[in-house]
């Protein structure tokens, strides 16, 4: 979701000047000398990227710059007024280069290791025990007015040798018009951060948007790079990477030593890295101080799709003996891709890697757009007793953030806003309020979530139509009311009706809000509706909405039942959801089934239960909102647990059991597009519980005689090879192993990911005397499954195969093969 609102405003917002150069800097053969050093007389300093090319912005007029680069004699440009691209060629020196041997090898590689010895002693968060700043933040999408041509293109066309139309292209033209008066789009932040207990919080004290009256969370939690530079994981635009730095990055990375350089005073190593997979890291340049061999500077850069930076700049604190972070640059340009990019069905156009077979398309205004992110540091205090209110918090929003009167702005800006990010505001603000901008981002957010905005009314798409085979069609309507109807109290129903058994179902439920901040919400509920036999739900699962939801599609075993329900909804615990209920159930099996208790056998019985459901996210980050607390960052492993227990003799109970379950989620993304997720899960029933409520291992099989009619869409989690109704357990295990390949590109539309699945369970069946009708098998010796998807092979369709094997493997070799179809939808997020 942060992802999908941070890449609308990034590029849908389409309707921006101080003194800039830019040039390339090469050798005599014409060969681009990345990292080399520009520098004016005010020390405005920048270096080349890794193709030689450099753009310098001047605070003040200066009369020239100089290039340096190690082994090359140093030269002084003059700056003339009416040139704007400068190539510079630097000449190699002759006589013997004076350079710093540290030792035999690489002296880039052994300060490397110098500088990983000593992180612990240089890292802020390792060095002091508090520290706490504030940090002025402002972004911007925006071009260079003086990159875009801006002329009106013409061309005719011609019938019969009689011009009979003029098509005028002025897109450019009216582009540039629109960037020399304004932004595309504008975002200020004034945060304060505070790090104590080995834990760094920030509070934002203001935020503020241009076409926006209220925040966007997601765009305030957005981390477009890490805070610390000495993390093992170095982040960039939400992705993770080696650092240069890390204990394992000389195994990974190429180093060479540049050139020293002084910065603050202080002389420094320059170091350029680079991974030795092109594709799996970052590259760029570390500033090293000679003494203690701390970072002064850094540039970290990954160039690909998105040509994407981010700098970190530094001053050095003598009181401390530390270099402390003073200021932080991130900037997105585009970059090279073979195909035009799609989001949320707008196409973004990147430039394709150039090839003799193909001419290069003409560059459009877009092409020059890039989005520019500056942090300066301010107000710093270091090792004073620091208290931290709600330390588990990663983000804490101010409720009054995005309400602050211009007079705070100007307190805390480094430099009063100029005409052109004041027309910003002002040009936005009203675009937004005539295209209903805010409206529709809102709308876009709970489309994602599965509901249609109808007034005060949030319409579910979940209820409107599915299918199963007891049901057949399931037609229906359903929905809660939103903020417009109240923020304290809402109402939640729905009403089905299946077209094969001819019976509506329904449910209706209120909701009190008793504590905003912690999400506690005080619920009762009546549902009168069918189940699946012997189905696990977590109460603190998240809704998941799916256009088509398959496995369901294939049961045709459901139970009926009669809830009324009252609960409590927390985020009181750090880190944690919990759910305490209290329910009253009558249950009908819709199946041929007897339950023989105290030798007595039941067709229906009621329950009286009692359950607490929690989930865990130790790793994750949690920001709070004026509107409650939201996991900011997923991060794994996730934990979660559930225990129900029935109440005897209380409102007409029948049995008396417990059972305990739990959930463990992992998930790792790799830098080369590959992802793993784990999956570990089980459940145990203690006491007489009925078949209705015990373990089927979620089964997605036919039982039908060749594999073709039994060919069906694929579940996420489920077994494709056990057939429903196989297997039942009162005590089970559940292993899932899933690794996603990087898509593979066979023709230019069909790029399908593969990927490798295997399951397995084990379970046991306590007393199956008590449960009468149905045969079915047990899970004493295991089951055991594995196979291949290929997803996304076509419009989001795939195909998957998968095998049974092992001691519940099937005399028939058929009989053991399942073939599934897999559809997944591609937001491009």
């Amino acid at each position: 979701m942060r992802l999908f609102c941070f890449l609308t405003l990034f590029f849908t917002l389409s309707i921006q000047a101080q003194f800039q150069i830019n040039g390339i800097v090469t050798d005599a053969d014409n060969k681009p000398l990345p990292f080399a050093t520009i520098t004016t007389v005010d020390n405005n300093n920048t270096i080349t990227d890794v193709d030689g090319k450099f753009i310098l912005n001047f605070s003040s007029k200066s009369s020239f710059f100089t290039v340096s680069y190690i082994g090359f004699q140093t030269k002084k440009i003059a700056i003339d007024e009416n040139k704007k691209f400068y190539p510079i060629s630097l000449v190699q020196k002759t006589d013997d280069l004076k350079e710093v041997v540290v030792s035999n090898e690489n002296p880039a590689l052994t300060i490397i290791k110098k500088v990983i010895a000593n992180k612990n002693n240089n890292n802020p968060q390792k060095k002091l025990k508090t520290f706490e700043y504030k940090t002025y933040n402002k972004l911007i999408v925006t071009a260079n007015p003086d990159s875009i041509q801006g002329r009106i293109d013409s061309s005719a066309t011609y019938k019969d040798l009689e011009k009979k139309k003029i098509n005028i292209d002025s897109s450019d033209y009216k582009f540039k018009e629109i960037i020399t008066k304004q932004h595309l789009f504008q975002t200020e932040k004034v945060s304060q951060y505070q790090f104590g207990d080995h834990k760094l919080k920030e509070t934002v004290l203001g935020t503020k948007i241009a076409g926006f009256k209220n925040p966007i969370y997601e765009v305030i939690a957005f981390n477009l790079q890490s805070i610390s530079i000495y993390d093992n994981k170095y982040e960039l635009f939400e992705t993770k990477y080696e650092n240069p730095i890390s204990n394992t990055a000389p195994a990974s990375y190429n180093y060479k030593l540049l050139d020293t350089v002084n910065i603050k005073g202080r002389e420094t190593f320059m170091i350029y890295f680079k991974h030795k997979r092109k594709s799996s890291g970052l590259e760029g340049v570390l500033y090293i101080d000679q003494e203690n061999f701390a970072i002064a500077k850094a540039v970290m850069r990954i160039k690909g799709v998105l040509d994407i930076s981010g700098i970190h700049e530094f001053e050095y604190v003598p009181s401390e003996k530390i270099w402390f972070q003073s200021n932080t640059t991130f900037k997105i340009v585009k970059g090279k891709n073979d195909d035009d990019i799609k989001i949320l069905g707008g196409t973004i156009q990147f430039d394709g890697d150039i090839s003799d077979d193909f001419e290069p398309r003409k560059k459009t205004a877009s092409d020059f757009t890039y989005l520019l992110s500056e942090s300066n540091n301010f107000d710093i205090h270091y090792n004073n007793p620091t208290v931290i209110k709600n330390p588990s918090l990663y983000i804490e929003i101010k409720d009054d953030a995005s309400q602050k009167p211009e007079e705070f702005w100007n307190t805390y800006r480094k430099a009063t806003l100029d005409e052109k990010s004041e027309k910003t505001y002002e040009l936005l603000d009203s675009l937004s309020v005539n295209r209903r901008i805010e409206k529709r981002l809102g709308f876009g957010r709970k489309i994602l979530n599965g509901y249609i905005p109808v007034g005060p009314v949030d319409l579910d798409l979940k209820k409107i139509i599915s299918y199963n085979n007891y049901e057949g069609f399931r037609l229906g309507l359903g929905g809660i009311t939103n903020e417009k109807f109240s923020k304290n109290f809402r109402i939640e129903g729905y009403s089905a009706y299946g077209t094969k058994d001819g019976v509506v179902k329904y449910n209706l439920g209120i909701g009190f809000l008793l504590d905003k901040n912690t999400n506690t919400w005080l619920n009762g509920s009546y549902t009168d509706d069918i189940r699946e036999i012997a189905s696990t739900v977590f109460a603190v699962d998240k809704r998941v909405f799916k256009i088509y939801d398959p496995r369901p599609i294939n049961i045709s075993t459901f139970y009926k039942y009669d809830s009324w329900k009252a609960n409590i909804q927390t985020k009181i615990i750090p880190k944690t959801e919990a759910v305490v209920e209290l329910a009253r159930t009558y249950v009908e099996p819709k199946f041929d089934y007897l339950f023989n208790y105290n030798e007595h056998l039941y067709s229906n019985y009621i329950m009286t239960t009692a359950m607490v459901s929690i989930v865990w996210a130790p790793f994750s980050d949690f920001m709070q909102t004026p509107t409650g607390r939201n996991e900011s960052d997923k991060r794994f492993p996730r934990f979660t647990f559930q225990y129900t227990q029935t109440l005897p003799n209380v409102l007409g109970n029948d049995f008396t059991f417990g059972k305990i379950d739990f959930k463990t989620e992992y998930e790792k993304k790799y830098l080369n597009g590959q992802k793993t997720s784990l999956l570990l899960q089980g459940g145990y029933a203690m006491g007489d519980a009925p078949l209705t409520h015990l373990y089927n291992t979620m089964p997605n099989n036919l039982t039908k005689e060749t594999v073709i009619q039994r060919i069906t869409f694929a579940g996420r989690n489920s077994f494709e090879t056990m057939f429903f109704n196989e297997f039942f357990s009162s005590q089970y295990v559940f292993f899932q192993a899933k690794h996603g390949f990087k898509r593979m590109q066979i023709v230019k539309k069909v790029s399908p990911s593969l990927v490798l699945v295997t399951r397995m369970a084990w379970g046991h069946m306590e007393n199956p005397e008590q449960h009468v009708g149905p045969s079915y098998k047990t899970l004493d010796k295991g089951f055991f499954e594995s196979g291949l998807e290929l997803n996304k092979i076509y419009k989001g369709f795939g195909l998957g195969g998968f095998y049974r094997y092992g001691p519940n493997q099937l005399l028939k070799f058929e009989d053991n093969i399942a073939v599934k179809i897999s559809y997944v939808i591609d937001l491009g997020l």
